[in-house]
């Protein structure tokens, strides 16, 4: 997933996706363990997308605290 998708999505569902992914790596393990995963490039490919949404997600919460901050009257 790009990050200009990953930009596209709300707050709730990239919260939503992360989770989802996170569940999907689970199974994608569980899968290398059992020797059942061919394309082993999947876990790295998983692992990118959560870190990727991950920072996104930090990005937004930043700059909503840093809105809140300014409406309150307080520069941040």
């Amino acid at each position: 997933m790009k990050a200009h998708e990953i930009r596209e999505l709300k707050k709730e569902e990239l919260i939503k996706r992360i989770a989802e992914e996170e569940k999907n790596i689970i199974d994608l393990r569980f899968a290398h363990e059992l020797k059942q995963l061919t394309n082993t490039a999947k876990l790295k490919s998983a692992k990118t997308d959560i870190a990727r949404m991950k920072t996104i997600l930090k990005e937004l919460e930043a700059k909503e605290n840093k809105l809140a901050g300014t409406k309150e009257g307080v520069t941040v």
